[in-house]
């Protein structure tokens, strides 16, 4: 299973940006789909996760501004990113996971490479 993150860039606050992570592999709708983040100088968090029915959770920081969605006919999964802030500023990665429910790092088992969203103020 590959992943492969893109859609980050530089928008100013207020902004909105939408991240697609395509994965490889035909067993996509079986994994729970997540995102994390790392800003500089701190620890990897997480940020949102969609099961493979399409349940939903997210971090108390993005909780009405990012949006979490799937595509399993694209093997894609969305991360819709509004009324951007500056402290969203961070490497984006997304992950899965063969469970859903388990909100952290250790729980996920395939990592794709991040891209990198700048909020600039």
């Amino acid at each position: 299973v590959q992943l492969q993150a893109s859609g980050g860039g530089l928008v100013q606050a207020g902004g909105s940006l939408r991240l697609s992570c395509v994965v490889s592999g035909r067993t996509f709708r079986h994994y729970a789909m997540n995102w994390f983040r790392q800003a500089p100088g701190k620890e990897r968090e997480f940020v949102a996760a969609i099961s493979w029915s399409s349940s939903t959770h997210y971090a108390d920081s993005v909780k009405g501004r990012f949006t979490i969605s799937r595509d399993n006919a694209k093997n894609t999964v969305y991360l819709q990113m509004n009324s951007l802030k500056p402290e969203d500023t961070a490497v984006y990665y997304c992950a899965a996971a063969a469970a859903y429910g388990r909100f952290d790092s250790y729980g996920m088992d395939h990592w794709g490479k991040g891209t990198l969203v700048t909020v600039s103020s």
